[in-house]
């Protein structure tokens, strides 16, 4: 079987933005809260960061748990990485992902600038220069027939999107308006030229879209 480029888990307001504007150091979606976003996962008793029992199950938890499932690399943006913007000043940073990065698969970051690759745990980043056709050729590569996940941020996707690569889609949208940031779509309508679309409505308030193509 074909290795599919998936969008797992990428959310957004209810006006379709995915991250707000000035990010920094310290706040890694800019003005928006990201609490505001994710909060239907974070719920979730298999979400990774939990440190207390509990958690609800069902459809939720369903994705939150699906994540992982058949994924062997991740390709992201830059900003999804850090907020450095041009050359890179400082190697000894190495992304907000902690000691123990969530990916636990090679991770190709699109940027510009190269820096030498490292590993944190089980997940190696490789920092890439090249086109959505060409990261995504490296990236299968090293998913050994897994399939890849493209990670966002909501640029990256348009730009996979724009050059028909992506294979399936699932968008999170949260009961949240937030006016101006970075925008995934004015309407999820957009895709439905090359995607089905399916939408499933959550207790939680969050309602999940779903695209596969035509």
């Amino acid at each position: 079987m074909a290795q599919l480029l998936r969008v797992q888990n990428f959310n957004v307001s209810s006006d379709g933005i995915g991250a707000g504007e000035d990010q920094t150091f310290e706040r890694p979606f800019g003005h928006v809260d990201p609490g505001r976003l994710f909060s239907w996962a974070g719920a979730t008793a298999s979400w990774p960061m939990r440190t207390d029992p509990g958690g609800s199950r069902g459809l939720d938890d369903y994705f939150t748990r699906d994540f992982a499932r058949n994924i062997g690399a991740e390709i992201m943006g830059r900003n999804k990485f850090g907020p450095q913007r041009g050359p890179w000043q400082d190697h000894e940073w190495r992304g907000w992902w902690g000691d123990e990065p969530p990916f636990h698969t090679p991770v190709f970051v699109m940027t510009h600038h190269k820096r030498p690759s490292f590993t944190l745990s089980d997940t190696t980043f490789h920092f890439v220069d090249g086109d959505p056709a060409t990261v995504l050729a490296q990236a299968r590569e090293a998913a050994q027939g897994k399939d890849v996940r493209l990670g966002g941020g909501a640029t990256t996707i348009r730009e996979f999107l724009d050059a028909d690569l992506v294979d399936t889609l699932h968008v999170a949208v949260s009961p949240v308006k937030l006016g101006s940031g970075v925008r995934l779509w004015e309407s999820p309508d957009e895709l439905l030229d090359r995607f089905h679309l399916e939408v499933v409505p959550s207790p939680s308030g969050v309602t999940h879209h779903l695209f596969w193509r035509r």
